[in-house]
């Protein structure tokens, strides 16, 4: 029996980082598969994390997307069995994919527009006490 291979959470992390990006320029999987020169399938495998995005393809992606190749690697999960330099932090992957998603970046580009800090704080204020709301 064939073993099913699981995403490495690197790669998934990347795929997710390419996939905020996208969304956030407003561009569509066919749009960047035809600036590679690849198919909008192998986009959504290198999102899903299921095929691992190369070096030289990392780059092309990062140029056409108009980003530093670190910014797919931001908030990555560290490598198992290295040892760290600094202590655990928590991690940031859960911000990460909600970023990725159409509500998450509608969210983060709406509230940015919000000039009033009082206002940005308010909102703030109160999706915490809905968040807390739901616990009870």
């Amino acid at each position: 029996m064939m073993a099913i291979k699981t995403p490495n959470p690197t790669d998934k992390h990347v795929g997710a980082r390419i996939r905020m990006r996208r969304l956030m320029l407003g561009m569509s999987q066919t749009t960047l598969a035809q600036g590679l020169g690849l198919t909008f399938q192998q986009i959504q495998k290198y999102e899903k994390g299921v095929n691992r995005v190369g070096a030289s393809r990392l780059q092309q992606i990062a140029h056409i997307l108009r980003v530093p190749v670190e910014f797919f690697f931001e908030g990555a999960p560290g490598v198992q069995g290295a040892k760290a330099d600094v202590p655990d932090t928590p991690s940031l992957t859960h911000v990460s994919e909600f970023l990725a998603t159409s509500d998450g970046l509608t969210l983060i580009a709406g509230f940015v527009k919000i000039r009033s800090a009082k206002l940005r704080r308010s909102i703030v204020e109160l999706v915490s006490y809905l968040a807390q709301s739901q616990d009870k």
